[in-house]
């Protein structure tokens, strides 16, 4: 009997029912629940097993750069990051609001692992995350562009609940990108989440953009709901570097 159960839950893609009921029959006799609390574990463990694939799927599809998380981010007066900051960020309500987060900072001061870090919390509640280096988007919108696939291409990012731009302002964009940029983001206004970083303070994308109408539109579409955040101090990439050597 246990066996054609367990088949069963198998047939009906139960995985996580299947591991627990498998493990709970190997306890002794006077150990094992009633039918009642049976069932509940088998329902928590499904619950659970299912809730970690998805998880685990949205990491994969993210591509995120770093395997990064909340709980590793050094916070510090020197860094110009306070727990409050990440407190205020670990609770994924600005995302599902629909809210922007801003990281600049020097090269090496951590923007992109505080921004995948962030891109790890979205995944942990279930909601799709896509992440992009400013370089890898560009060949994107230029190789959509290239076969005719742009309007598909902007579709999938739009059901993204949290995009990441990485490191953006390094180098400069062509015409084509800034209109697809701010496509990208007019979509994604008041509807999802947009994490940006980059080398270069708020106050200089303008100039960057360097194309007055675009960028007035572009800010106007990250900046008034965003949350910013400037980081400072020592290289994060020499100083583990050091501390490794």
């Amino acid at each position: 009997m246990k066996n054609a159960s367990l088949e069963t839950l198998h047939d009906l893609k139960l995985t996580g029912m299947a591991q627990a009921y498998e493990a709970i029959s190997l306890l002794p006799a006077n150990q094992q629940p009633d039918a009642d609390e049976l069932l509940a574990r088998l329902i928590d463990a499904e619950k659970q097993h299912r809730s970690l694939h998805r998880t685990n799927m949205y990491l994969k599809l993210s591509k995120l750069r770093y395997n990064a998380n909340l709980a590793d981010i050094e916070c510090s007066e020197q860094r110009n990051l306070t727990r409050q900051t990440l407190a205020q960020l670990a609770d994924p309500i600005w995302i599902q609001r629909a809210q922007n987060v801003l990281i600049t900072g020097p090269t090496g001061s951590g923007k992109s692992h505080l921004a995948c870090a962030l891109g790890h919390l979205a995944c942990l509640h279930g909601m799709r995350t896509l992440y992009f280096n400013m370089n890898r988007l560009s060949e994107n919108i230029a190789l959509a562009n290239a076969d005719g696939s742009i309007i598909k291409w902007l579709n999938q990012i739009q059901k993204a609940r949290l995009v990441i731009i990485d490191d953006f302002g390094i180098q400069p964009l062509t015409h084509q990108v800034k209109i697809l940029i701010l496509q990208l983001l007019e979509d994604r206004y008041a509807r999802a989440a947009t994490v940006i970083s980059s080398q270069l303070p708020v106050a200089k994308w303008h100039e960057f953009i360097n194309e007055p109408t675009i960028a007035d539109a572009i800010l106007d579409r990250v900046v008034p709901n965003a949350h910013r955040i400037d980081l400072r101090g020592e290289s994060w990439r020499k100083k583990n570097s050091s501390l490794s050597s």
